[in-house]
């Protein structure tokens, strides 16, 4: 489980490594204003409606490569290796003895025969 972990992990700094790379390539709207009145170069290396098309899909796919790799590692660091008796809060719990170590001081339920009605607390 290691590896995977490992894995995961690389594949991570590589998504996010390229999605700043390729969010850092894009251009803004407000550069698409400033070609119409002739100022800047229009076309980029990918023509000047491709690019967006290209580098806006290869963005979008590092994304849910990267959110699936986030939920990988969310889950490899959550996954518990115990027994299924053992999980959860209660399972850290020391098991008690009802009848070795119950506690001393509680009352037994009066019965009909011991001076009171039944269901009468005792004194």
């Amino acid at each position: 489980m290691a590896w995977l972990t490992t894995l995961l992990i690389v594949i991570q700094v590589l998504c996010a490594i390229a999605i700043i790379i390729l969010v850092l390539l894009q251009h803004g709207k407000g550069a698409d204003m400033g070609a119409a009145f002739g100022s800047g170069a229009s076309g980029s290396l990918f023509g000047a409606t491709g690019s967006a098309n290209f580098l806006s899909r290869s963005t979008g796919i590092l994304a849910a490569v990267f959110f699936v790799a986030t939920l990988g590692l969310a889950y490899s660091a959550t996954a518990v290796r115990a027994p299924q008796a053992e999980r959860g809060v209660m399972g850290t719990m020391q098991k008690i003895d009802a009848g070795k170590d119950a506690a001393k001081d509680v009352p037994a339920p009066a019965t009909k025969g011991e001076g009171g009605k039944a269901g009468d607390i005792p004194k």
